[in-house]
């Protein structure tokens, strides 16, 4: 199970995501990075075919400038992306004798950034449209985005687009931490991006380990708190 989410901050936008890849054809899991950087400026994160995203990976390293700072950055990412999924959908065998169900050529790309003091989240399905979620807030790609959706939404009246990123990086630690616990397929380790106005940053092992210790002490709080109210 894949899970990438991106959520807007007052001052930025976070991302994260799980390192669990599922294929089904071989019944297997391992890890991989699943977050990568778009330029200094962005970052983004896929979910679907190994292929398709190894392809956009290369694209988007080779040609992030442009992306960046073309007028439109929906449809700069859209440019790269189709051709890719093009290219994998014509050249894709259906019926491999004895791999059945073994996979299909789609996947999703999301990637996130903060130009000119707003936010932006895309989306582009494996059909090529175009989704923009930067006025909802917060998204997520994957086999776990349903999970991931709700789990933002147990964690709205926090009102994240009003608080700073590092609170942001807090609570999506905190949705990828929930995640691990509810299904087997999402796991450690976990990534995490800070875009703003200063540019994308992705934290370490050792600087995503810190912004546990802050996710605890949040539930600390919170469990006191319970208990002074109810017990």
């Amino acid at each position: 199970m894949t899970v990438v989410l991106a959520t807007v901050c007052r001052d930025g936008v976070v991302l994260g995501s799980d390192s669990q890849i599922t294929d089904k054809g071989r019944g297997m899991t391992y890890p991989a990075e699943k977050l990568h950087p778009l330029g200094k400026t962005a970052a983004w994160g896929g979910s679907g075919a190994r292929s398709v995203l190894t392809d956009v990976k290369r694209s988007f390293n080779d040609n992030s400038a442009a992306i960046l700072e073309a007028p439109d950055i929906g449809r700069a990412i859209q440019a790269q992306v189709l051709p890719i999924l093009r290219h994998h959908y014509e050249t894709f065998i259906a019926d491999v004798p004895g791999e059945e169900g073994g996979g299909t050529p789609s996947a999703y790309v999301m990637a996130a950034g903060w130009r000119d003091g707003e936010p932006w989240i895309l989306e582009i399905t494996p059909s090529g449209m175009i989704g923009h979620y930067a006025d909802i807030g917060f998204h997520a790609i994957g086999s776990g985005a349903a999970m991931a959706q709700q789990a933002g939404s147990l964690l709205s009246h926090f009102h994240l687009a009003e608080r700073s990123v590092g609170f942001g990086c807090a609570a999506v630690l905190r949705v990828l931490q929930a995640l691990d616990l509810t299904s087997a397929s999402v796991g450690k380790p976990f990534s995490l991006c800070r875009i703003d106005a200063e540019g994308a940053h992705h934290f370490s092992e050792d600087e995503i380990e810190e912004i546990g210790g802050v996710v605890q002490r949040w539930e600390d709080a919170e469990q006191a708190v319970i208990a002074d109210m109810f017990d």
